[in-house]
């Protein structure tokens, strides 16, 4: 029996960890809110002296080399700040001139990122509403300056939201939004290293032993719950390729995985698994299973009749494994039998 003063001792313990919790999530606001503060007024900065030197460069007789003199007046008197090299004020001057064609002030968007990120956006993109797109999706998914890259190498700009989906039809407005933008169409599966040929339980495999690349393909929010999930329907088993819960969406996202053609009977067997998961798993509070199909090809004129009388928020997007040899390559390499005789000789020389 718990006696009167351990529930006490219990209850303070309690109440002390709740308030304790609070007060570093205030501690953590507040430096979050000061770390952009800070970033914001940097890249003010940066935006003025882009500005400046620009109109000097234009306006001015100070010869070639006057942003390497300014950088050595600027390092001189300010030795504690880091961001006047000439390297970084050539970076700076080039950041001015790319968004000054649209704007007279540092755009918001630009500004909530870190000037790493900036300067990664402005030397592989070459149009601002792409840029501005890479800020925002930086903002919204927390990436750090690696993971943009990845991104803006696989051509994330081109690919998210393009998936054939009837998320408008079967999902309230804010949550089909935020479904479009989460999808991508076509998934770049090549961080797998399998050829284009590969089967469907090689490719599960590889994506279950790599999945911490897959998340980052996926994007923000999915939490992977399980492979071959077993759901029991009647007196049957059957098996989810892969079960996740996205947090943003608040919902269990089924994927299925498809080597081939996407086939119509794909949509209603995948419509068959989200009523499982809807009526099995779905709690209260979540919002209905969304289902997302991976397929090697697809038709949108059949993807487009097989999603018209579904009822289930359903996404339809091809995947690309890109061939470790390109096939007109692969005729010029040895086989392993010449290889075998090369080394078989080279060993008996």
């Amino acid at each position: 029996m718990i006696s009167k003063n351990q529930k006490t001792k219990d209850t303070a313990t309690s109440e002390f960890l709740e308030w304790i919790t609070t007060l570093k999530s205030k501690i953590r606001s507040a430096r979050n809110k000061l770390a952009f503060s800070i970033n914001s007024q940097v890249l003010e900065l940066y935006w003025e002296l882009g500005k400046d030197i620009a109109e000097k460069q234009q306006n001015s007789s100070f010869g070639s080399n006057f942003i390497e003199q300014v950088a050595e007046e600027l390092k001189h008197d300010f030795p504690e700040i880091k961001g006047f090299s000439r390297r970084n004020l050539y970076a700076i001057l080039q950041w001015y001139k790319f968004y000054s064609e649209k704007y007279q002030f540092v755009p918001q968007v630009v500004a909530q990122i870190p000037w790493g990120h900036n300067r990664l956006i402005i030397t592989k993109i070459k149009n601002i509403e792409e840029a501005e797109f890479y800020c925002r999706a930086t903002i919204q998914n927390a990436w750090d300056r690696d993971t943009l890259e990845i991104q803006i190498d696989n051509k994330y700009y081109l690919t998210s939201g393009n998936s054939t989906h009837n998320f408008n039809n079967t999902l309230p407005a804010k949550q089909s939004e935020l479904a479009t933008q989460t999808l991508k169409d076509p998934y770049n599966f090549d961080f797998l290293g399998l050829e284009s040929d590969a089967l469907e339980k090689a490719i599960e495999d590889e994506l279950i032993k790599n999945v911490t690349e897959f998340l980052l393909e996926l994007g923000k929010g999915f939490a992977f719950l399980g492979r071959q999930y077993k759901i029991e329907i009647g007196e049957n088993d059957h098996f989810l390729d892969m079960l996740f819960y996205h947090v943003e969406l608040r919902c269990y996202i089924v994927i299925e995985l498809k080597a081939g053609k996407f086939l119509p009977e794909y949509a209603g067997k995948l419509n068959y698994y989200l009523s499982a998961v809807d009526s099995q798993l779905r709690k209260k509070d979540d919002n209905p299973t969304i289902g997302i199909l991976l397929c090697k090809k697809k038709n949108k004129i059949d993807v487009e009749y097989s999603l018209r009388d579904i009822h289930k928020p359903m996404g339809i997007s091809e995947y690309i494994l890109t061939d470790s040899i390109p096939d007109e390559i692969k005729p010029q390499l040895p086989s392993v039998e010449e290889l075998e005789r090369e080394l078989e000789k080279r060993q008996s020389e």
